[in-house]
């Protein structure tokens, strides 16, 4: 199967006064459609850094960054954003969830951005809602909801808009035991029926014992790559 990303030999370098920092040092790395997978390390290893890179939200010093053909560190950032917009979902560690917007409003901001009609929102949102076990929870807003409530919105909000890649910057360190494994369950269900690309930056075992790859890296660089 032809990987939908491809990372070649790619540098994030940070100075620091007159120092020079590798925060991502030569990484290559390539990715397959349906992949759920774990990148893994201590902090400062890079690995936000690099999902960071991923996602377009920050450019690599060197190296390319090719996501479904398209080499997405030649962007301007009016193109980057729009190629986000429509092909990659972000699940963040707070959640990140607009606290003047209900639970529902939340969830289909990305498809209003799309100009989604409003039957096909109601629809999905409905959809995604029942399958993540927050039904009933549409018109809450986040200040009342739970934290495994709140990062259930978020996920809905990232596979909202059936993008292909959804990224997870360590979605559950604010999530306790319970919260977590039903999240987790849930999202690897999605990636199954859904057929989308996870990928997740996290040092959180219960991520890692469900990961079907599992890349670790130290000092930005890859020490490791273990597949299920």
């Amino acid at each position: 199967m032809k990987p939908v990303i491809e990372i070649k030999d790619v540098y994030k370098i940070y100075k620091e006064t007159e120092v020079e920092v590798k925060a991502v040092n030569g990484v290559n790395l390539s990715i397959k459609s349906s992949e759920f997978t774990a990148i893994v390390g201590p902090s400062g290893s890079g690995k936000t850094t690099l999902l960071n890179m991923i996602g377009g939200l920050d450019s690599p010093s060197s190296g390319s960054i090719i996501i479904d053909g398209t080499d997405i560190s030649q962007l301007s950032s009016k193109a980057m954003i729009d190629f986000r917009l429509h092909n990659i979902g972000f699940v963040f560690q707070a959640y990140n969830l607009i606290p003047v917007l209900t639970a529902k409003e939340n969830a289909e901001f990305i498809m209003q951005l799309q100009h989604y009609s409003k039957a096909d929102r109601d629809q999905r949102i409905h959809e995604l809602f029942k399958a993540i076990g927050i039904e009933g929870k549409e018109n809450i807003r986040p200040n009342r909801l739970s934290g495994g409530q709140q990062q259930r919105v978020a996920v809905a909000r990232a596979l909202a808009s059936k993008p292909k890649f959804i990224l997870a910057d360590e979605p559950t360190a604010n999530l306790d035991s319970h919260s977590t494994s039903d999240l987790l369950d849930i999202m690897r269900q999605l990636n199954e029926e859904e057929q989308v690309t996870f990928i997740f930056s996290t040092h959180d075992q219960r991520v890692i014992d469900r990961a079907k790859r599992i890349i670790t890296l130290e000092d930005g660089k890859i020490i490791s790559d273990i597949e299920k």
